[in-house]
């Protein structure tokens, strides 16, 4: 089974998220699936089924590769670099 040690290194704790949506959802008037909040420094954008994908295009400029689920009532994270859910 694959594994993260990426999620070891993130910072203790949560960060706050930067907003409540994917303002650049928002800002291109498209319609977002469902939301990612980056764990390095609390970005929030949507997920890879959305037509956009900013979580991704996040972790591709910004080299922080743990997110996790935006979405009430779930709490799971993916690495990107591993391509795993952790």
């Amino acid at each position: 089974m694959k594994e993260c040690s990426h999620l070891a290194a993130a910072p203790a704790g949560e960060p706050e998220p930067l907003s409540g949506t994917c303002l650049e959802c928002e800002a291109a008037g498209t319609q977002y699936v469902q939301l990612r909040l980056c764990l390095a420094c609390g970005y929030v954008g949507c997920c890879d089924s959305s037509p956009l994908k900013h979580a991704s295009a996040h972790f591709t400029e910004s080299g922080h590769p743990v997110v996790r689920s935006f979405e009430p009532g779930e709490n799971w994270r993916w690495c990107y670099v591993d391509n795993v859910l952790v």
